[in-house]
């Protein structure tokens, strides 16, 4: 069937307000443990989610079909315009929804390392934001833009982000980014959930997605070292999970949860991290059996640390309700692994501006000319970024229509280039 388009989406979801299948009789939200609330289980996601970046209810019909038809969704750490583009091309690739998400170093660098401000973080991370807003919709497939980890020595950066958000939102009617996290995981439990709950009720009613994480992930990662921890926290309680729906869940229902089950950020060989993505499982049912709730899987939650895993341990963390995995060890290594290879096939090539084995005057700027040599870098990233879809079972979730991709210049409104128009953010915008 024809794709509705993104004025379609508006004018059904409220601009990404309430989602399709969130609207009862009475054309109010429903909660997923309503009566009346449609199951996304076995339905095409393309005919009820828009291509490009989504924000709102969107992100949250399109995590509720993950979660409800057993897949997770890759999200990748993106340093530069390069890395972003990478994974947009995978996505399109594979036909796989996609979540691009930005840390707080990874801001920094975006915003050029010769940036002296304090603000450099939030900067480059809007900066990243904003160019994928502008390309992810011609690439045909829904993208989360995420932004990493926050501790609370970060939440600067965090307020940067939130600042943008609400400009954007009171400018177009949706935030900038689609999904925030919150990582106060060294903090003590009621301490990290209370500054959870309050970012919390600032993002709800732009419609951004909150991710937390209680219990601590392992390893290493841009500047935060959990190597040395008590073992012991890095396996999160089904009571600390519960705790955190139970105040989260009053506020509004678009979170998730990183709750630790042996993470370990880093690359490792298969069998050398104790991961026991069993205990998803347990958090399921002990929440479920808390509300006397009639689903199976009442829990979001999220796998950091996924470098090194087995298959099995992957599958069996999404069969427990997993909807989004981590990946940056890996495909940082993909990335360096294309360039390294074409440097050493041309080594020849790339030792002067001229001279090389076809003769003393040879020019040899097609070798050195960074589009080329960046080129291969990203083919090497999209293809691993590939694999992470097909072992998360995202690809071929979102085939890509040629007919749904905008045209520049296109006589429709909603693929115009130029941004948007927005009456009044309450009762939705048009996105042009």
């Amino acid at each position: 069937s024809q794709r509705r388009s993104k004025e379609e989406y508006n004018i059904m979801s409220g601009r990404g307000k309430v989602g399709k299948g969130r609207r009862g009789k009475d054309n109010l939200k429903l909660d997923r443990r309503h009566p009346d609330h449609r199951s996304l289980k076995g339905v095409d996601i393309t005919e009820i989610v828009p291509t490009g970046v989504i924000t709102g209810d969107d992100v949250f019909t399109l995590l509720e079909h993950a979660l409800e038809n057993g897949y997770a969704i890759p999200a990748v750490n993106c340093t530069s315009s390069s890395s972003a583009n990478a994974c947009l091309e995978a996505a399109a690739k594979n036909n796989s929804p996609l979540i691009i998400q930005v840390s707080n170093g990874g801001g920094v660098f975006l915003a050029g390392k010769g940036l002296k401000n304090k603000n450099a973080s939030a900067i480059g991370s809007i900066a990243l934001a904003v160019h994928v807003r502008s390309v992810a919709r011609f690439y045909g497939i829904p993208v989360i833009l995420h932004s990493d980890h926050c501790a609370k020595k970060l939440l600067p950066w965090f307020d940067g982000m939130l600042e943008a958000d609400r400009e954007h939102f009171d400018r177009f009617g949706e935030p900038l980014f689609s999904s925030h996290m919150l990582d106060l995981s060294e903090e003590p439990d009621e301490e990290n959930i209370a500054i959870c709950a309050e970012y919390f009720k600032k993002m709800e009613p732009m419609g951004i997605w909150l991710e937390m994480e209680i219990g601590i992930t392992g390893g290493e990662e841009d500047g935060v070292n959990n190597e040395d921890i008590d073992p012991a926290k890095l396996y999160t309680t089904p009571e600390q999970v519960y705790a955190v729906y139970e105040t989260l869940s009053k506020i509004g229902d678009m979170f998730s949860i990183a709750a630790a089950f042996g993470n370990v950020h880093g690359v490792y060989k298969p069998g050398n991290v104790s991961l026991s993505p069993e205990k998803l499982l347990d958090h399921q049912a002990y929440t479920k059996k808390q509300l006397d709730s009639p689903l199976e899987r009442p829990l979001f939650l999220v796998m950091h640390g996924g470098s090194g895993s087995t298959d099995d341990e992957i599958n069996t963390a999404v069969r427990n309700g997993v909807v989004k995995m981590n990946i940056d060890t890996d495909t940082q290594w993909a990335y360096w692994d294309g360039l390294r290879v074409f440097e050493s096939e041309n080594r020849a090539y790339l030792q002067g501006q001229i001279g090389n084995p076809d003769g003393a005057e040879k020019p040899n700027k097609k070798y050195y000319d960074p589009r080329n040599w960046v080129r291969k870098a990203e083919v090497s990233m999209s293809t691993r970024v590939g694999v992470s879809m097909e072992k998360l079972g995202s690809k071929g979730r979102y085939p890509v229509s040629d007919d749904e991709v905008p045209l520049i210049g296109s006589s429709s409104p909603i693929t115009k280039m130029g941004g948007a128009r927005c009456e009044n953010p309450q009762k939705g915008c048009v996105m042009n």
